[in-house]
């Protein structure tokens, strides 16, 4: 028997199967965690906002358009929810974790040097192409669920991945000659 897609198991859950939600923070919570470290740069944010993001979806469920894809849906929720918690603190409103950055990421590899390096060159991008870059190669997201997520057209989120992983190259040309 084949598992409930993503869009049928948010179906399932509009029409009152709590078991569906369940199934789909199981599938999701790994990367939509990993998404919000990247723009937090702490545990404890993700943490927090991944429980926003979830309460989020439970309270909009029934804005949710069936057939819509569910991932960059989560994505765009996740991101409005960091989005809003930098906000409050740089207005100066307190927040619960004063680690929260602009937007940074740690890619998981097992040599921390490299990891590092990568991190460090990936702070030095332009935060809307960091963005883009974090979603379409660490996240996996194609360039139209990309641009969905940042609420930009396709070509837009493909020219600042484009520009990201141009900056990126440059940023870490002496990795290739080592």
């Amino acid at each position: 028997m084949n598992e409930p897609t993503d869009e049928e198991l948010m179906e399932a859950y509009r029409t009152g199967d709590r078991t569906a939600l369940e199934t789909l923070y199981v599938r999701h919570s790994p990367n939509v965690t990993a998404y919000l470290k990247a723009m937090t740069r702490s545990d404890a944010a993700a943490q927090d906002l991944l429980q926003t993001t979830f309460v989020s979806v439970m309270r909009s469920a029934n804005r949710y358009e069936p057939g819509t894809k569910v991932a960059p849906w989560l994505f765009t929720i996740a991101r409005n929810a960091a989005l809003d918690t930098l906000r409050r603190q740089a207005k100066g409103v307190e927040v619960q974790d004063d680690e929260l950055r602009e937007h940074a990421v740690e890619p998981a590899m097992p040599d921390q040097g490299l990891k590092d390096e990568i991190s460090r060159a990936l702070d030095k991008l332009p935060a809307s192409q960091r963005e883009a870059v974090v979603l379409h190669k660490v996240q996996g997201l194609d360039f139209e669920e990309v641009a969905q997520v940042l609420g930009v057209s396709s070509t837009a989120a493909r020219i600042r991945a484009h520009r990201g992983y141009e900056k990126l190259r440059e940023l870490l040309k002496h990795l290739e000659a080592a």
